[in-house]
């Protein structure tokens, strides 16, 4: 992990986020030979999008975000997005539990710990959609276990900060289920990267900027980077690319110049926590409580009340509350939105720009918010909130895809996207909410669409070993869900006990 770098290796990643760290560590377990090299621009992996602090979402696993069950128009709950999200995250937790198995990640409690999910609600509008959401929910096996109601007493032994000083007359409800944790995916990919730096054939380079990325006549990618500590431009040549840069992907793809590039642009969101500073406080809420996002928020910006573990240290948060920059990275140029203003893009940009009136309005509004207004937020969840206890810290920055339509022109995805070339060397993921807790399918995807040919080898038995579920569907087979959460939850370290068949 120094200035030494290969110059013709087999695989260039860019970006030291969660994306890269688990394709670069799947790649080197399916083929040892693969020679790898990582360029990150920062002095440190995972400091941007990846970090416990400018994450929006540690571990989402559907149990608890409300924007993945929307009401039909029938008045029914959809509950197939949450079922998807769910699937993906247990397919995450078997590949850490492989690599812990193997040896290739230290203490899980680095990185996991159980933090019971929850959703709360009020009116009586929205306690019966609660009630909905947890009978849809309840078909499923995957979410076996989970708990409804709308006793006071009963969520106040589940959550006491959001009951105490509650209006006694305010219909309320929640669900609540210990299946839930809390991800730290900063720390989660230090452990995969100091495990992969180690690895013969991978170079990890810090503080190199890539700045271009062009195909060569003879079918390779020419990757120039930039030492920020020398000034100096070097040139990396190799059969394909990885693009897992944040904010900074959409940018970088649009180097690449392949057609699949064309008409993405992408429409920045800011964010900002109230961070608890009260020990005692602090000490008496152990969960993640998600509640419904306003109208025209961005689903990043659906409220919670959010116990994390942060290098050891349990703390406090409430937000996001969403906000607008014209930087796509958090530690980013301001110029960033307006490099990405393509030909190609300019019309997608603008209908999106036409459309979402109630984004802007929501944007405009977050803006203006005091600080003491943001604590009159906090106390729809948390009466009792005193403006003392709480601090403001900046979130990270995200960046939603927009997307050309054949029809509308132009949408805005709230979502992760792959964008990968026709032949499969390059390769660029964009968007935000649910990535990181979904990474591992999401790379898995990726590397089905890019090695198609390496498949007709052993990669599927390989793949097999690291992702015991591989190839099927939880929810269809309980025996197998049963076996494999009892493996997952062991070795993670995790206090779920498990139902019986």
């Amino acid at each position: 992990m120094d200035n030494l770098f290969d110059a013709t290796p087999d695989v260039v990643l860019i970006g030291a986020g969660i994306m890269s760290a688990t394709l670069g560590t799947f790649l080197k377990e399916l083929d040892p030979t693969f020679r790898i090299q990582l360029f990150e621009r920062l002095e440190s992996p995972s400091l941007e999008s990846s970090d416990a602090w400018n994450n929006a979402g540690t571990g989402h696993s559907a149990l608890c975000e409300l924007n993945y069950t929307p009401e039909k128009s029938d008045g029914s709950v959809d509950a197939s997005k949450a079922v998807s999200i769910m699937e993906q995250f247990e397919v995450s937790k078997q590949f850490w539990s492989y690599l812990i198995d193997k040896g290739e990640l230290g203490n899980p409690k680095s990185f996991i710990r159980t933090t019971p999910h929850m959703s709360f609600v009020w009116g009586q509008e929205d306690v019966a959609y609660l009630k909905k959401r947890f009978e849809a929910l309840q078909k499923f096996q995957l979410f076996k276990g989970m708990e409804f109601s709308t006793d006071p007493k009963k969520l106040a032994e589940w959550m006491p900060l959001v009951i105490e000083g509650r209006d006694p007359n305010q219909s309320i409800a929640a669900t609540h289920t210990n299946l839930g944790t809390d991800v730290n995916f900063g720390a989660l990919t230090r452990g995969m990267l100091d495990s992969l730096g180690k690895k013969e054939g991978v170079h990890i380079t810090y503080n190199f900027e890539t700045e271009n990325i062009k195909r060569t006549d003879d079918g390779r990618w020419k990757i120039s980077v930039r030492n920020l500590e020398t000034g100096i431009l070097h040139f990396v040549f190799a059969k394909f690319v990885f693009i897992g840069a944040g904010g900074g992907s959409l940018h970088l793809l649009q180097k690449t110049g392949i057609p699949e590039s064309k008409g993405f642009g992408g429409f920045p969101v800011g964010g900002q926590w109230l961070v608890c500073t009260n020990p005692e406080i602090i000490k008496r809420h152990h969960a993640k409580v998600y509640g419904k996002a306003s109208v025209g928020a961005p689903p990043m910006s659906v409220p919670h009340l959010d116990t994390r573990i942060i290098d050891g240290e349990e703390a406090l948060l409430f937000g996001p509350y969403a906000g607008f920059s014209t930087k796509f990275l958090k530690r980013g140029s301001y110029w960033d939105f307006f490099r990405t203003i393509k030909f190609s893009n300019i019309i997608p940009m603008m209908k999106v720009g036409l459309t979402n009136f109630g984004l802007v309005k929501y944007l405009i509004q977050q803006l203006s918010l005091s600080f003491s207004q943001r604590v009159n937020a906090l106390q729809d969840y948390m009466p009792n909130a005193l403006d003392e206890d709480w601090k403001v810290e900046i979130a990270g920055q995200r960046v939603q895809v927009i997307k050309n339509d054949p029809k509308k022109g132009g949408i805005l995805q709230f979502g992760t996207e792959v964008v990968t070339s026709e032949d499969g060397t390059v390769a660029a993921l964009l968007g935000a909410s649910p990535g990181a807790s979904t990474s591992v399918s999401i790379m898995l995807k990726l590397i089905k669409q890019c090695f198609p040919e390496n498949f007709k080898g052993d990669w599927d038995v390989k793949l097999k070993q690291m992702i015991p579920s591989y190839g099927t569907k939880l929810e269809n087979d309980n025996v197998l869900c049963y076996k494999l959460r009892t493996w997952t939850t062991e070795t993670l370290q995790l206090d779920w006990k498990q139902p019986e068949i």
